[in-house]
């Protein structure tokens, strides 16, 4: 049920912008990340969820890293439109 909440937001970004983007790569990502932990809130030992959810958070934040590199605006306008946290560096 959750999984059909999340396709017409996708459908409509599809028809604005190119699938092969940074935005569109991340707003994708953020939509399975979203899916995944609403999973998991109600199956928490499901280890292998836990990894793909630990694996696609990796694959978004370089890719937010690179967008943040190379245009800071398209980074901040992107970060402000997903509601996503700024990543805490190390």
């Amino acid at each position: 049920m959750v999984k059909n909440s999340f396709i017409p937001v996708i459908s409509q970004e599809k028809k604005e912008e190119n699938p092969g983007s940074v935005e569109f790569q991340v707003f994708n990502f953020t939509n399975k990340i979203r899916r995944l932990t609403s999973h998991l809130e109600l199956h928490r030992k499901d280890y292998l969820s836990q990894r793909g959810l630990r694996k696609i958070l990796g694959k978004r934040k370089r890719l937010l890293s690179y967008l943040s590199k190379k245009n800071r605006i398209r980074y901040n306008k992107l970060k402000n439109q997903l509601d996503i946290r700024e990543s805490q560096i190390r």
